[in-house]
């Protein structure tokens, strides 16, 4: 059995990642021109670690299931990248940019993990900004900020609204560069279904060729999963609708523990739920509560007028007009962090002021029009214009609106067919992003021997609740500046150990598990569609899995889930053959391995009796609705090992120890 040992260097917290790089052990050129390394993901994790260690001078095998790395679904990232640059002068530093991480993710993250991020998170920037990234910049010329929730400084980097795409296409660039020179093999169409270890180390995957069908063999000297987050579990997420957990699934089913699967983020400003036909939801930027402020009706009355379309929300007074967040949190207002605006939105829709015409009446407005008139006044008072119309002002207020966010205004008028700047947007918490995921050390390596996981697919920066614009800081600091380090140390072992051969013993029961797993989905004569299960799944976990839990649901939950896994198995139909382009094929052995993760998800909410960031249980909770940590008994890591089944699981767990920071409740008001 793996023992859970997180391998943190000795030494203060400002000085482990440094002292740590002084005594790694290194490979030389000349060496890792013979060693090969597989990358499984290429969005900004991938991406940036395979151009990164093919520079170094590694032979790497890159795969992604799209059409070309730039289609990760990093692209959709909107709002910005977080870094303790300080540029404005407003007080941050590398420390603080640890502690708000850590108070962010409300206590469950490992201390020297989260310094290492904060560190590393300058040298991103710089990268980037070479790598060409346009950046947005000031009058002057220099890199501008904004803020993001859960903080009180201005540190998130940020290209308009289009953040996630321009680093991509910087990694992209980067990666293209050794693809050229032939030291980055690109397997484009290519899905990953397991991974081969041989004498208790990884030593390759196998793949499918989702063009011809083809199975593959692939070796390797290490192998890194790169493929995101697990949030499609849920069916409706803001995730692309081919983001998926298979790869770091199949890798658990080979002993790589999963960590903390119950914590799960719901972002508080996503276009709402609109029909029971919908197959994604979509995010609205975080950044966009720089400006937006955020309210309900005060009376139910006028709430349920707006409902029924009787009553604009432009003629609601400003003094019936609720800010709740304002109200509840003065002191970060609309910036709180996500899990706090997203459990106060449901708390609103729950007592009756949710302002949308569906089933559930699950909405809030995001309005924007004391933005507009405040960078008006200001505009005018810039050009000299005295004594302004209230039309003046309002075009100049738009005008800079559009400057800061007008791609997601856009976007927004595209999808719902309302103007933004005249009229509130309506948004609602949604699905977005996984803090739980494949455990790993410091090293970033799995309990397997050279398999590591790396950003969105691992657990490890963000605890219960990630704050905003950290997902790319850690994607990128983990490809371009941890990685490259930490697998150095241990493929200096491999030097000598020449090709791994594919032909053995060890590959052939793993192309075998996959093949019959392919044909017993192929030749299951069964009646309903695999969207069908799905969203059944879907069902279960957001009514008793998402925003808030308790112990009656998630049990009903993980005997439902064990039920449906059970009716998929018999009742599936995936049409097609297994030797040719089959995309239900392919969702089908998805929502497979969503059946499984699901009830895993639900044991580890119900095992963890207390509420911490985006893991809400009912019956912990303060008088104020706000959530209830219990220190004494779970501050620690849960990393589940699989023994053949969800419900058979065993829980390891590495405790958490706060040397750095004070242990105590969250506050932002």
């Amino acid at each position: 059995m793996a023992t859970v040992d997180s391998k943190i260097p000795q030494g203060p917290l400002a000085d482990k990642w440094t002292n740590y790089k002084n005594n790694i052990r290194l490979v030389n050129p000349a060496n890792k021109r013979k060693i090969d390394v597989i990358i499984v993901g290429t969005g900004l994790a991938g991406g940036s670690a395979a151009a990164t260690l093919a520079e170094l001078g590694y032979n790497v095998k890159a795969f992604c299931y799209q059409d070309s790395p730039r289609r990760a679904h990093s692209i959709a990232a909107q709002g910005g990248i977080n870094a303790a640059k300080n540029y404005q002068g407003d007080g941050d530093s590398v420390y603080r940019l640890f502690y708000d991480t850590i108070k962010g993710g409300d206590y469950r993250s490992r201390e020297a993990n989260v310094y290492r991020l904060a560190e590393v998170s300058a040298n991103i920037i710089d990268q980037c900004v070479a790598q060409g990234v346009p950046f947005a910049r000031d009058y002057g010329g220099l890199l501008d900020n904004r803020s993001f929730g859960g903080v009180l400084v201005s540190r998130t980097f940020y290209a308009k609204g289009q953040t996630g795409q321009q680093l991509l296409l910087g990694a992209y660039s980067a990666m293209n560069r050794q693809i050229a020179k032939g030291k980055i093999t690109m397997y484009n169409r290519h899905e990953m279904l397991d991974v081969v270890v041989v004498d208790g180390k990884a030593r390759g995957i196998i793949a499918r060729n989702l063009i011809t069908g083809e199975i593959e063999r692939h070796s390797a000297h290490a192998v890194v999963i790169a493929s995101g987050g697990y949030g499609n579990v849920f069916f409706l997420s803001t995730n692309a609708m081919g983001s998926n957990a298979t790869a770091a699934w199949k890798i658990h089913k080979r002993g790589a523990y999963f960590a903390n699967p119950c914590y799960t983020q719901i972002h508080p400003t996503c276009i709402p739920v609109h029909g029971d036909q919908q197959s994604k939801l979509t995010l609205m930027s975080e950044s966009l509560r720089n400006d937006g402020r955020i309210w309900v009706p005060k009376k139910l009355e006028d709430a349920k007028a707006v409902r029924e379309g009787k009553l604009s929300p432009t003629d609601i007074a400003e003094e019936d007009r609720d800010y709740y967040l304002e109200r509840r949190y003065p002191s970060f207002g609309n910036l709180v962090p996500r899990d706090v605006a997203s459990r106060a939105a449901k708390e609103r829709c729950d007592a009756g002021f949710g302002i949308i015409n569906n089933s559930t009446n699950e909405g809030v407005f995001l309005d924007f029009s004391s933005a507009i008139e405040r960078y008006g006044k200001e505009q005018a008072h810039i050009h000299g214009i005295h004594n302004p119309s209230k039309e003046k002002i309002i075009q100049l207020g738009e005008e800079v609106v559009a400057s800061k966010y007008g791609n997601l205004f856009d976007m927004y008028q595209q999808i719902t067919d309302d103007n933004p700047y005249k009229t509130p947007m309506k948004i609602y918490p949604a699905v977005h992003y996984t803090m739980g995921g494949i455990w790993v050390d410091y090293n970033l390596m799995t309990t397997v021997p050279g398999l590591y996981a790396i950003g969105e697919a691992n657990f490890s920066d963000h605890g219960a609740n990630r704050l905003g614009a950290s997902a790319l800081m850690q994607g990128l600091a983990d490809g371009y500046f941890v990685l490259p380090y930490t697998i150095g140390d241990y493929l200096a072992d491999d030097i000598r150990t020449g090709p791994i051969p594919t032909d053995t013993p060890e590959f052939d029961a793993a192309e075998k598990n996959v093949t019959d797993s392919i044909e017993r989905l192929i030749n299951n004569n069964g009646k309903h569609s695999v969207d069908y299960f799905h969203k059944k799944l879907g069902l279960i976990m957001w009514n008793k899995v998402g925003m808030a839990r308790n112990a009656k649901g998630l049990s009903e939950a993980i005997h439902e889930i064990a039920e449906l896994r059970e009716q998929f198995w018999k009742e599936v139909k995936v049409p097609g053959t297994a030797n040719e382009f089959n995309q239900e094929l392919e969702k089908a052995g998805r929502v497979a391995d969503f059946l499984e993760l699901g009830e895993l998800f639900a044991r580890d909410a119900l095992e963890r009796n207390e509420s911490c960031g985006g893991h809400y249980r009912e019956e912990y909770q303060t008088e104020e609705g706000e959530a209830k940590r219990d220190d004494e008994n779970y501050t620690y890591v849960a990393a589940w090992e699989y023994t053949g089944k969800p419900s058979e699981a065993i829980l390891h767990k590495e405790d958490l120890k706060f040397e750095n920071v004070e242990l105590k409740t969250r506050s932002y008001k």
